[in-house]
């Protein structure tokens, strides 16, 4: 089984426990990711990066993630299938030859 495999299944016995399913529609999925995202920023809230506390990084984005697996999975998305997707997106929007060591936007570029 693989990673990405293992960690859904984990999720789904945790939340499957509790019966929790009928709380998970797509919606509160994607605000609950929203909201996550928020508390770790609020890690790095008048911070330098590196004054950042980690356990707290840690403990929000195993959240983060744990809203974005359980949200793909209730549509069926392949997690890497996805973000590999992206990611040729992503090249195609930002060629190396315009856009290395640049933080400019691809419409920018």
């Amino acid at each position: 089984m693989s990673d990405l495999k293992q960690i859904t299944e984990a999720l789904l016995k945790f939340r499957d426990e509790r019966d929790w399913a009928q709380f998970h529609t797509a919606k509160d999925l994607a605000l609950a990711l929203n909201i996550e995202a928020g508390e770790l920023l609020e890690a790095f809230l008048w911070k330098s990066s590196e004054q950042a506390d980690i356990d707290k990084v840690k403990e929000e984005l195993a959240d983060v993630l744990a809203f974005a697996f359980l949200l793909a999975e209730k549509y069926d998305l392949d997690v890497k299938q996805i973000v590999l997707e992206k990611i040729e997106k992503n090249a195609l929007k930002y060629p190396v030859e315009k856009s290395k060591g640049s933080a400019k936007k691809y419409t920018d570029l």
